[in-house]
């Protein structure tokens, strides 16, 4: 797998990349029961739906379904930049 400039795996970069919108999105909803109906809680929890799936893999005696669903809102968005951060000076 090619590496960045400071040695890091192009994978495990896109999963930390990942892992911080998901961790910003599910800050996110957790807001959204601590915020009072208004314009601020519409702007933070507007939402895009970035949606993977499903993939069937029908055999004979069982099936498996897989997808994947990124809810991302502007707290998503705040916790993507912030595990761009740490990973930008991480050493």
């Amino acid at each position: 797998m090619d590496r960045g400039r400071r040695g890091f795996n192009v994978l495990f970069v896109i999963g930390i990349l990942l892992f911080g919108a998901m961790i910003g999105s599910l800050l996110g909803e957790v807001i959204k029961y601590a915020l009072p109906d208004g314009v601020v809680k519409d702007v933070f929890l507007r939402s895009i739906d970035i949606m993977l799936g499903p993939g069937v893999v029908d055999l004979i005696m069982f099936s498996v379904t897989i997808g994947f669903t990124l809810k991302l809102n502007l707290i998503g968005i705040i916790g993507l930049l912030i595990a761009y951060y740490l990973l930008r000076f991480w050493r």
